[in-house]
């Protein structure tokens, strides 16, 4: 084994290491109380069926993640990545759709090994806590359209950049970041109205005190509210949430159908707070930069170790190609990957608190939001006593505990 893959299987194992040494210690904080925060929100019922809801979904991630290192470490050393090229080769495709052909079987393989868990999490785990509201028949056709919509827009992005690599010379990287950069803005542009709504029905919030709430407030921070839609969430589980998604004229906000089902107008007031917050605190502007900057840097490292002999014989690869070099890299590239990971979920638990700011200090009511948050992680059964190095490792929001008593203290200076 060279250099380039004593480096990737080195990374693959540090990380699947940190992984199940963060999710270790992560169990072994469950057996701490109540946080006092929450007296009077969970009883000791509810507190130990999300205790026994988080001990479950941590083994289990914890056997998925090792079994998906099995099978990547098997079919690289009996050489499975070769062997699939020399197939491939032989339809004599052209480069270009080889390399399509080449990722896609690899991908539509990664994601039937992937089934047998999707289904027992959904249809076991999220089905035993009460969760799940999924039928087979949405199950499938989520994969379906997931599969479709992955081959057509993943489809067309990489014979973008195979072709660019193949044919643009010393500057295809470049030409890669301005295409990649372009093809991501343009599909946040086009997923509220085009994407998202293949999967779930959006429906605008009818006339009445929420929708007048929300508007209020709306224009009380000078925002221009493109549209505020019920989700429904309920088709898939009975958890909560609500997020911010699109941006120019396609902006809009999402509540979950079981969101508002479960909160009053005060509460659901103060989380659109919280998302307006991530707007005008210039979160989502920051969140786009980093990414396009983050493709830059990968394509430009791209273009350096793309075809590099090493590389390839590092997969016992006959033959070397960009498209084989594409994945290669992408294992190579897993350390920065890591790293800068964990700076972006500390980017964004800093930013959640902003956010979390901005909601409190324009609503004036600390309690509303405080409320939310308490409700929301009762109903979905949220891990009240995260390990900090759990946090540091997967958290990209604040446990609910520290969010609460930070608004606490802001309340105090208000």
């Amino acid at each position: 084994m060279n250099i380039y893959g004593i480096i990737i299987l080195s990374a693959l194992l540090l990380e699947y290491l940190l992984s199940l040494f963060a999710d270790l210690l992560n169990l072994r904080t469950l057996k701490s109380g109540l946080p006092k925060e929450f007296d009077g929100v969970y009883d000791s019922t509810t507190y130990e069926k999300s205790q026994a809801y988080t001990r479950t979904h941590t083994k289990f991630g914890i056997v998925e993640s090792t079994f998906s290192l099995i099978v990547t470490l098997i079919f690289w050393f009996l050489g499975g990545f070769n062997y699939l090229d020399l197939i491939v080769r032989e339809w004599q495709l052209g480069s270009i759709f080889t390399g399509l052909v080449y990722v896609g079987i690899l991908v539509l393989v990664r994601s039937v090994l992937s089934l047998p868990f999707s289904i027992y999490s959904t249809f076991v785990i999220e089905e035993r806590f009460g969760f799940n509201k999924t039928t087979p028949k949405t199950f499938v056709l989520d994969i379906i359209k997931g599969l479709l919509l992955a081959a057509v827009l993943g489809g067309l992005l990489l014979m973008g950049i195979l072709a660019l690599f193949e044919y643009a010379g010393t500057m295809a990287w470049l030409y890669c970041w301005i295409a990649a950069s372009l093809f991501t803005l343009f599909v946040q542009f086009i997923a509220p109205t085009w994407i998202m709504p293949l999967f779930n029905k959006f429906t605008p919030l009818e006339t009445g005190e929420l929708r007048e709430a929300i508007l209020a407030y709306a224009k009380s921070v000078n925002y221009s509210l493109q549209g505020v839609y019920m989700m429904d969430g309920s088709k898939r589980s009975s958890k909560s949430n609500a997020f911010f998604t699109g941006f120019g004229k396609n902006k809009r906000i999402a509540l979950f159908d079981t969101l508002i089902q479960k909160h009053t107008a005060a509460e659901l007031v103060a989380v659109i707070a919280h998302e307006i917050g991530h707007f005008k605190k210039k979160h989502i502007i920051q969140g786009m930069a980093i990414g396009i900057l983050h493709i830059g840097v990968m394509f430009y490292l791209l273009s350096v170790f793309v075809t590099h002999q090493g590389l390839f014989e590092a997969f016992y690869m006959d033959n070397v190609s960009v498209y084989a070099g594409l994945l290669f890299f992408g294992l190579l590239f897993t350390p920065l990957e890591f790293l800068l990971s964990l700076a972006m979920n500390a980017l964004s638990r800093k930013n959640e608190y902003e956010a979390d700011k901005f909601a409190v200090e324009t609503t004036q009511h600390p309690e509303s939001f405080i409320d939310a948050l308490k409700k929301l992680s009762r109903d979905n059964l949220s891990n009240l006593t995260p390990h900090p190095f759990y946090v540091k490792m997967n958290y990209s929001h604040p446990p609910v505990v520290e969010r609460i008593r930070a608004i606490k203290d802001l309340d105090f200076r208000l």
